[in-house]
């Protein structure tokens, strides 16, 4: 009996081994061999939790909806037909990018690339903001446009007068500051890096995964070491799941998806009321209880001459924009997604969205590129004297990359050769807008060589090109005098969609897109920023392993 008691107490001690070997994470399950040894071999980390919440985000728990809309298209666009989507898990600014949040972005370029340097003085004025878009030939509105964006009294309104381009500058900007910090909250730089910046030591969060040795401009002195005479060093790889992913403007697939926000409106697997606007019910007024009674939901233009409604308790509050989380926001926790500004998605516009190709994270706007490196396997990375600069069609010279970051090239034959998947490099007009979906695919392209009324978008093309004398990027500013134009769409037309203050009520539904070139901007768009979620799908439901 003594000896069959010993018997079962071993069996429990080798189970309960064998299953805590099964159980460490510490151990291989492929190999058996030990992860993280101290000695040496393979390392990993094993105790990476959940992606942290970045500042200024709010979580989107991914799922299917009806991207279009499911009302009558009494404009008869056929611009917003519904068709069944899937939209990953992601996060989204709980507000709209504000003024003060766009001055500091300014203050820091103006800090680390002096505007008096002539290498840097167009990367100040390229970020700025057109103010200019306030003025109306039969409008006051001078105060606005010398105001509007500096005073302390807008500090909490949306940024408006920013073109596309200058809001994905500032969502790249924005990833490396978020992740400098993140460095420093984790012990991974020195103390006060932060106000050590300088042009040729900028922070790139993809040179310093790449190649950290490249970061700060090769000044490895930012970074703490475990011992004097330790070489190696001490940086956060991306398995480290230290750094976040970057900030981007949001597909227009999953703006339209949070601004609906139907999450507060199903039962079990299904959609128990409509919703016309980001909020509940069929009203721009709430008409629930309370003290709220009868108030608006957003600003936008109720009729002609009419922007806020009679002064009192029942107007929207704002006859022009509004501070950020003026009014409730929707079930995803997301304020002003209908009315305040117009909001940048990230998606070339195209009347038709192809969900026959895809039907899962639709975007239509993938230009694939890849870092350059030398033949010795050395990452390029941009410097003060080589920062590249594109020329707008409005003729103002935006910045492409800051230093530090690496350079960058479209994938060439050697990554599309035999795949499946995808065979070029710029998507942008993919199955739309190239010879083969146009009317004239049986033509040559030589027979279509600068025949512009047989392409299918026939928007102007504005001439650049490079001064033998200064060696400078110039544009010859003409106007478009063709009669024959069917359109003003190409590949650097963006959406924008959410409606805004001086917009009628029918542009407040989520479905609802509009277009504008990149490289303009109104007073009535702004943007907010959004960024991938790493890992699984949701935050709180977990599902228990079987046991077998």
């Amino acid at each position: 009996m003594k000896y069959r008691s010993l018997f079962i107490a071993g069996l429990i001690l080798a189970a309960g081994w064998f299953t805590s070997c099964s159980n460490n994470k510490n151990v291989s399950k492929a190999t058996g061999m030990r992860i993280n040894d101290p000695r040496g071999g393979f390392q990993y980390n094993t105790r990476f939790v959940d992606q942290g919440l970045a500042p200024g985000l709010v979580f989107i728990e991914g799922g299917t909806f009806t991207m279009g809309d499911v009302a009558d298209d009494v404009m008869h666009e056929w611009n917003t037909v519904p068709r069944e989507m899937h939209v990953q898990s992601f996060y989204m600014d709980e507000t709209e990018v504000t003024n003060l949040m766009y001055l500091e972005y300014l203050d820091w370029l103006r800090r680390v690339f002096d505007p008096s340097d002539p290498r840097y003085r167009h990367i100040y004025e390229s970020a700025l903001p057109d103010t200019l878009v306030w003025r109306s030939p039969l409008s006051y509105m001078e105060d606005l446009v010398a105001n509007y964006l500096r005073h302390p009294a807008y500090s909490d309104y949306p940024v408006v007068g920013v073109n596309w381009v200058q809001a994905v500058q500032y969502a790249n900007w924005r990833t490396d500051r978020v992740n400098e910090m993140q460095l420093l909250r984790n012990r991974k730089l020195v103390r006060d890096v932060l106000y050590k910046e300088n042009a040729a030591e900028n922070f790139n969060t993809e040179t310093y995964l790449t190649a950290p040795e490249k970061a700060f401009g090769g000044n490895t002195e930012y970074y703490p070491k475990r011992s004097r005479r330790d070489t190696v060093l001490n940086v956060a790889g991306p398995s480290s799941g230290i750094l976040y992913p970057k900030y981007r403007l949001p597909t227009e697939a999953e703006w339209e998806y949070a601004a609906k926000s139907l999450i507060g409106e199903r039962i079990y697997n299904r959609i128990k009321n409509r919703k016309i606007y980001p909020w509940k019910g069929t009203s721009t007024r709430y008409l629930g209880r309370g003290r709220n009674r009868g108030k608006e939901l957003a600003n936008f233009k109720i009729s002609d001459g009419d922007y806020s409604g009679l002064a009192g308790w029942s107007d929207d509050a704002a006859d022009i924009t509004a501070p950020v989380g003026t009014y409730p926001p929707n079930d995803f926790g997301l304020y002003d997604m209908a009315g305040n500004v117009n909001e940048w998605v990230a998606d070339v516009y195209r009347p038709i969205i192809d969900d026959e190709v895809s039907d899962f994270n639709y975007f239509r706007g993938n230009v694939y590129t890849k870092k350059v490196f030398t033949e010795e396997g050395e990452l390029k990375v941009i410097t003060p004297d080589s920062i590249p600069f594109d020329t707008l069609a409005t003729g103002k010279l935006m910045y492409k990359a800051l230093p530090g970051a690496p350079e960058k090239k479209l994938v060439d034959e050697k990554e599309l050769y035999l795949r499946q998947n995808f065979y070029r490099a710029d998507n942008r007009d993919y199955r739309d807008g190239d010879i083969e979906s146009s009317r004239y695919f049986i033509a040559t392209p030589e027979e279509l060589e600068g025949d512009t009324q047989k392409r299918m978008y026939n928007s102007p093309v504005h001439q650049v090109y490079m001064d033998s004398v200064d060696g400078k990027w110039k544009m010859i500013r003409e106007y478009d005098k063709s009669n024959n134009r069917t359109t003003l769409i190409d590949n650097e037309v963006r959406v924008y969609k959410g409606g805004s203050w001086k917009d009628r009520a029918y542009w407040l539904q989520p479905s609802k897109r509009r277009f504008l070139p990149q490289y303009m901007a109104t007073n009535d768009i702004g943007f907010r920023c959004a960024m991938s979620r790493f890992g699984k799908k949701t935050i709180n439901k977990t599902y228990r392993r079987p046991v077998n």
